[in-house]
């Protein structure tokens, strides 16, 4: 049967694999002891750290959707109607979130800022859409994606939705101790009035 093919279970295994390694590696370059090793050897190139970085996993990434894309995957849920709900529910919302996040970040995130200023200084934010939730940008990302998969409710895309939303649940675990390291009894004092990824739209 089409379910059981050989070749098709290779590629469910191989596209699992190439996001567990994007996503590890992801987290592995993010890291302060990589930073610092990777200081040391580029010196003052260093500031174009985050550019190469962003750069890099933006183009990994297309890769893995190509490949994720490139072969005909298992239709695992056949409801229309969970497909026009997600997209009010799940998609919509989600785009919305990542849109305002990345608009806020963008050129923080991206390196960009890298260009024309050497050493750019790191606020922490607490207004805005951090009044509701301390990471939007994981949270759209986890809406928008369920929305896609909702929509395409295949087997390549369930792998891909459930590596990425795990990856970001334990990636908010290693980002709150970065940032508490940071910024200290201020982000401690924040994580006690606003959630990380739930919102809370009582007044803090």
């Amino acid at each position: 049967m089409y379910l059981f093919n050989k070749n098709l279970i290779i590629n469910y295994i191989t596209l699992a694999l190439l996001w567990g390694i994007y996503c590890a590696l992801h987290s592995i370059f993010a890291t302060s002891k990589m930073k610092n090793i990777l200081e040391k050897i580029t010196g003052e190139f260093f500031r174009y750290y985050r550019l190469a970085y962003s750069v890099f996993f933006l183009v990994t990434l297309v890769g893995i959707l190509y490949y994720q894309y490139s072969f005909k995957s298992i239709l695992l849920i056949n409801l229309p109607a969970l497909q026009y709900l997600s997209i009010p529910t799940l998609l919509l919302p989600g785009l919305i979130i990542m849109g305002i996040s990345i608009f806020k970040y963008f050129k923080l995130l991206s390196g960009v800022r890298s260009l024309y200023l050497p050493k750019p200084t790191i606020h922490l934010k607490q207004k805005g859409i951090h009044r509701y939730v301390r990471h939007p940008l994981y949270l759209g990302t986890i809406l928008f994606i369920w929305g896609l998969f909702c929509i395409f409710p295949m087997l390549n895309n369930l792998i891909a939705v459930t590596i990425i939303t795990l990856y970001t649940l334990i990636g908010i675990q290693f980002e709150e101790k970065k940032l508490i390291k940071e910024f200290g009894s201020t982000y401690v004092e924040y994580i006690k009035k606003v959630p990380a990824i739930i919102p809370s739209f009582t007044k803090s």
